[in-house]
């Protein structure tokens, strides 16, 4: 090995130079899937127009981003400013959440280069058109929050003071479109009663997609704190994030007091336990996704400890996963003639290139901008007391 080799190595780990090709594939799967339509490069059909790209991509990729508005709301609205350390990195997580999700939301499109007609072509009577004029003017919010650190960087004083000042308002902004769209995704099956099955779909749909980012919103800036400390090698806020979880298990409550009274209501609490492949999954998804980490956080010594605070988070944001999947594809119901779905590899090489190119962005922001400005300065007072 040369000289001029080692020191490659030494600046590209193994994880980066992983993530770098995950990125390539997709990208190169992303061309075929352009040049050759989306049979080309997915098995979508007739009986699942929405797949995986929909399911995880978009779904479960709003509802992962919901930290930045909970995060941001609860300091400038809530005053609570005590998560101010932890702003930041939660403001990265949610605009990169997005701009991920618009990736994927061109790979999927039938006619991506449509995206933009939105803009001109007015449909106020579309859940759809609802939740893409949300998800842009959200993404712009978000762009401008994150801008903050972009001026600090280059010494750009005026737009900092200008962004400084219009921050109260933006998050009021952002908060009040978060809370439109993410409900209004839980809109988008209230209108196949036929096809998805009684154990997901009801008319309270859209608020059980609100109540659960809530809950994972502060789940995954836990998980990010976590991961992120161990990258970067800097110190884990273990009292900031346990008091930051103890708002979870209210919302995880709230989330199952609800889906029980409406399942009763509607009389369709038996088939919770009919023994069939649905009730199968949707125990496993309430059980540990639900109930499980609503119990783990609602214990003092799991909030004080930061490898239960991880565990317990991981639940959450595995059980929305789950959660979003088992209403996009699994739940399903379909005649027995009719073609089944089974996403390709090209399909999960897209969703695992998007997230890598998100994890590689996040490192970047860490490494050239102040993104734990914040966390650094709250550290060194608590030295000082």
């Amino acid at each position: 090995m040369t000289s001029a080799a080692r020191p490659l190595r030494r600046q590209m780990p193994i994880g980066t130079l992983v993530l770098g090709g995950l990125v390539v594939l997709a990208f190169v799967v992303a061309m075929i899937r352009y040049l050759g339509g989306l049979g080309a490069a997915s098995n979508l059909n007739d009986n699942y127009a929405w797949g995986v790209w929909i399911s995880v991509d978009l779904l479960c990729g709003v509802a992962l981003a919901a930290g930045a508005f909970t995060t941001a709301t609860a300091v400038y609205i809530i005053g609570q400013e005590r998560f101010r350390p932890i702003l930041r990195p939660a403001i990265l997580t949610g605009f990169l959440g997005y701009l991920m999700v618009i990736f994927a939301l061109l790979v999927d499109l039938g006619h991506p280069e449509r995206i933009w007609y939105l803009i001109i072509f007015w449909n106020p009577h579309s859940v759809m058109f609802e939740v893409g004029w949300c998800v842009m003017l959200y993404t712009a919010v978000l762009a401008l929050e994150f801008s903050p650190m972009v001026f600090e960087r280059f010494g750009l004083r005026q737009p900092l003071r200008l962004i400084t000042r219009a921050t109260l308002v933006l998050v009021i902004a952002g908060t009040v479109l978060s809370t439109l769209h993410q409900s209004s995704l839980g809109s988008l099956y209230l209108i196949i009663p036929d096809q998805l099955d009684v154990l997901w779909h009801t008319s309270l749909l859209p608020l059980f997609f609100f109540l659960s980012a809530v809950a994972a919103g502060p789940s995954m800036v836990i998980l990010e704190s976590s991961i992120s400390s161990r990258v970067f090698k800097r110190g884990l806020e273990v009292d900031l994030l346990g008091s930051l979880a103890k708002a979870i298990p209210f919302v995880l409550a709230l989330y199952l007091a609800l889906k029980i009274a409406d399942l009763g209501i509607a009389g369709e609490f038996d088939n919770v336990f009919d023994g069939s492949r649905n009730s199968a999954l949707f125990l496993a998804e309430m059980v540990g996704g639900v109930i499980l980490p609503m119990v783990l956080f609602a214990l003092p010594a799991i909030r004080r400890n930061g490898m239960t605070l991880l565990l317990a988070a991981s639940l959450v944001v595995g059980g929305l996963i789950f959660n979003r999947i088992n209403v996009g594809i699994l739940g399903f119901s379909r005649p027995a003639e009719a073609a089944s779905y089974v996403p390709s590899w090209m399909e999960f090489s897209v969703t695992f290139g998007i997230v890598s190119a998100g994890l590689i962005a996040f490192g970047l922001v860490a490494r050239f901008l102040p993104l734990f400005t914040h966390a650094e300065k709250a550290g060194e007072e608590g030295t000082a007391q």
